[in-house]
């Protein structure tokens, strides 16, 4: 990669890791729902201006309705599990957490769509469950209920992203595809339109007990805007640069921003259990990242 390319990683990184800081502003403060709403929200408004100021062809080629559908997979669902997770969860353990994606893919294609498993992607699933174990069990936060459901809305938020890869490579993925840049904002009006009715509600019947200063709105608008709306124009032009296997690398950089964030910005502590559990996720992601020889290939049960 060259130098720009470099600097477009690792500025993607720094800001996908800033968002788990962003939520843990924002969601002990308005609560699940309206931080998740408010983020696919003013992301779908700042995507739906910039593509205009870019005078994009607005043709979903009759595929709308299947972008609106992977956007609830692929982002509504996710951020309120990450919104949730961010009431109990130091802004770090969220970014550690997110680094499962990849391992969680390996699951979801091998069960459910086919794919090949090998035993170096079995070993790094295996080991990275193990590293979550380490972080969750040994940090510097107490083990608790809420550490625990926590974890488990970070993990079913990447679940959520396994799923979302793997549909949008059967469903976008052929005659001709979808410009990358309507899936993201027709993926942001899904979400919005799934998440309206929810915040509705919860406004009515349990409204927060504050709306949060202007840190927490300037949280919001970093979060929709920058974090999300910005960070997809920024990996799509990633991916039409140096490919997807390169692009996916940025998976390894988002949790030592976003650890580094919640120490600096929030205070939060620091632990070996960072190191130890941040090592053994990454080494598992190399495991199912790296090319597999053929010979030790072994076909998932196939649906």
């Amino acid at each position: 990669m060259n130098p720009v390319d470099i600097l477009r990683l690792l500025s993607l990184a720094a800001i996908w890791g800033a968002s788990f800081l962003f939520m843990r502003i924002i969601a002990p403060v308005i609560g699940t729902i309206p931080t998740a709403f408010f983020r696919v929200s003013i992301a779908f408004v700042g995507l739906l201006v910039i593509l205009a100021l870019m005078r994009i062809d607005w043709n979903f080629r009759g595929k709308l309705k299947i972008v609106m559908v992977l956007g609830l997979i692929n982002s509504g669902i996710p951020a309120t599990f990450y919104s949730v997770a961010a009431q109990v969860l130091p802004a770090g353990y969220s970014a550690i957490f997110n680094a499962t994606t990849p391992l969680m893919g390996v699951l979801i294609g091998g069960l459910f769509f086919s794919e090949k498993l090998t035993m170096a992607k079995v070993s790094g699933v295996f080991l990275g469950l193990f590293g979550v174990g380490i972080l969750t069990g040994a940090g510097p936060v107490a083990f608790d209920l809420q550490l625990l459901m926590g974890a488990l809305a970070c993990l079913l938020a990447t679940t959520c992203y396994g799923f979302a890869g793997f549909l949008t490579r059967r469903w976008l993925d052929h005659q001709g595809g979808l410009d990358s840049r309507l899936a993201a904002l027709g993926s942001m009006f899904g979400a919005t339109v799934f998440l309206l009715p929810l915040f509705g509600y919860s406004v009515i019947s349990q409204p927060p007990a504050s709306w949060g200063g202007w840190s927490v709105w300037l949280s919001l608008l970093g979060l929709g805007l920058v974090c999300t709306a910005l960070a997809y124009i920024l990996y799509f032009r990633l991916l039409s640069s140096i490919g997807p296997v390169k692009s996916m690398t940025v998976t390894f950089l988002i949790p030592p921003f976003g650890v580094l964030w919640g120490a600096l910005l929030l205070d939060e502590p620091l632990g070996m259990a960072h190191l130890y559990g941040g090592v053994l996720i990454a080494a598992a992601l190399w495991l199912v990242l790296k090319p597999a020889a053929a010979a030790s290939a072994v076909k998932g049960p196939a649906r």
